[in-house]
């Protein structure tokens, strides 16, 4: 009978760094590059007109706050498991070799719901700021080849075209390799850093500027209150929510916590790292810290310029909610800004669904290379070194649901993906402390018991704060991940059938 709880012994993950074909290209700054391109990107340019509406108002920069504090502690135990475990396959990596199969199992099924979901959100947002895009030149597009069938008021067939496209295209891109794609993501890594930048000085300035935008004392303006009252909103869904207050804080925070992913894609591509021991740790603090301060500042500017309760789709700037950030200039009437904005955010979104799916692939190869999926999906091809097969199933399934499916529902079940793969990796961090206390490690996590039970407390603070639509959806892919182990992964894990493995 199979052993649900058998680990991996840290020397098969030493035989696996031997014997990998994928190719060593990664140093530190390529690393905390692709780490900047998740990162930057799924909040700033996606969540922040989500986030101010649907939950903190101009608070939103507290909820990133809370986020990012909550990311530390992830992060800190995920640079400690990199400078043991320096191979593909992220979190369930970790946890295979420290707390069990099943454990890594499910830390795995939770990643695939992450990348997969991130990327799908994020090319669903592209498709507004190309939409916005291409209006700078006189070009519309009709609204059934833009929107979901949920978010389309006409009649008759829709479907959202430009994220269709925008998949398959970085689908081609990847398969072509690593190298290629990692030199395309740090020209754009650099573009939309510098857009950012320009976001927060031109944003602060108008703020500062304007009186008719900047809180003084003597009138309600749009800082003032900072924390709204709590209060009722009609979400997605068309249910009406609590939103706002400390409460809407906490749900902001967990709603865009999918932005900070990008730390775990960094771990993702251990495999190709130079240096993975002393790289990764670096680049996963690194990438978390930049980003977090970026956030911060980019959600005060957007709710100086652009009162929250603009952001409903339902008012008088309906799009607003797709392409919050160049919305928010032009109606502080800077057009040449919002144009400047809307290039930028065109052209760096597309780094983040890259990242997103390269770090979805290389979760493929982890799996696959220890039975649990479908070997085809990780296999890689003679020529580019790429699992071109996986990649190539995972743009179709992306590609097809970014077409059909609204970004609010995308988005919550993206950060359920991510917040419960933090938790375990707090909780595998502390296992491995206790079982193995005398294990070679180059980064390790300080304080680390005040550390994993402030992480994994928080995180599933976040988890119980996010829509119950998501919840409900997410309930539903972890049975469906129990199922597919019991009748697949178990039957056909090299651990636990070593015979089969031989024969393989």
């Amino acid at each position: 009978m199979s052993n649900i709880w058998i680990k991996k012994p840290l020397s098969a993950y030493e035989a696996d760094m031997k014997k990998s074909q994928l190719k060593r290209v990664l140093g530190k700054w390529s690393l905390t590059a692709i780490g900047v391109g998740a990162i930057i990107g799924g909040g700033i340019f996606v969540l922040t007109g989500t986030g101010a509406y649907y939950h903190a108002g101009p608070a939103l920069a507290i909820s990133f706050i809370v986020a990012g504090i909550a990311c530390v502690f992830a992060a800190l135990c995920y640079a400690e498991f990199a400078s043991i475990i320096p191979v593909e396959g992220s979190a369930y990596a970790y946890a295979y070799g420290t707390v069990g199969e099943i454990f890594a199992w499910a830390m795995g099924w939770c990643l695939i719901l992450e990348y997969a979901m991130a990327s799908m959100a994020v090319s669903v947002s592209w498709s507004g700021y190309f939409n916005k895009f291409l209006k700078i030149f006189g070009v519309h597009l009709p609204a059934w080849l833009t929107s979901d069938p949920s978010s389309y008021t006409g009649e008759g067939f829709s479907m959202n075209l430009p994220a269709f496209i925008i998949v398959l295209l970085i689908t081609a891109l990847l398969v072509k390799g690593t190298k290629e794609a990692a030199g395309a993501n740090n020209l754009i890594v650099i573009m939309k850093t510098s857009a950012v930048i320009f976001v927060i000085i031109a944003g602060a300035y108008i703020v500062f500027t304007n009186t008719d935008l900047y809180t003084t004392v003597d009138g309600v303006k749009n800082w003032k209150p900072f924390i709204p009252a709590e209060t009722l909103v009609k979400n997605p869904e068309g249910d009406m929510v609590s939103a706002y207050g400390v409460k809407g804080i906490i749900s902001g925070a967990a709603a865009i916590f999918f932005a900070y992913i990008g730390f775990d894609a960094v771990s993702t591509q251990a495999g190709e790292a130079i240096n993975p021991k002393k790289d990764v740790p670096f680049a996963i603090i690194t990438s978390l810290l930049i980003c977090t301060a970026l956030y911060i500042c980019v959600s005060l500017v957007l709710t100086g310029m652009m009162h929250y309760t603009d952001f409903n789709p339902e008012g008088k700037f309906p799009e607003a909610i797709k392409a919050p950030v160049a919305y928010a200039f032009e109606i502080a009437g800077y057009h040449w800004a919002s144009n400047i904005v809307t290039i930028a955010a065109t052209v760096g979104l597309i780094s983040v669904i890259m990242v997103m799916m390269m770090g979805q692939s290389r979760i493929f190869i982890g799996m696959s290379k220890d039975g649990l999926i479908p070997k085809f999906l990780g296999e890689l091809h003679p020529k580019t070194k790429t699992p071109a097969k996986g990649i190539i199933l995972l743009g179709l399934v992306v590609a097809f649901i970014a077409a059909f499916t609204p970004i609010s529902t995308l988005a919550d079940m993206t950060s359920f993906g991510t917040l419960f793969a933090f938790t375990l990796v707090c909780i595998a961090v502390w296992v491995m402390r206790k079982k193995e206390p005398n294990l070679e490690r180059s980064f390790k996590v300080p304080a680390y018991k005040i550390v994993v039970a402030l992480g994994v407390f928080i995180n599933l603070y976040l988890i119980l704060n996010l829509s119950a639509h998501a919840l409900e959806l997410s309930a539903g892919w972890l049975v469906l991940g129990v199922l597919v182990y019991m009748f697949y992964g178990r039957k056909n894990s090299h651990l636990n059938n070593p015979h089969k493995n031989t024969e393989n």
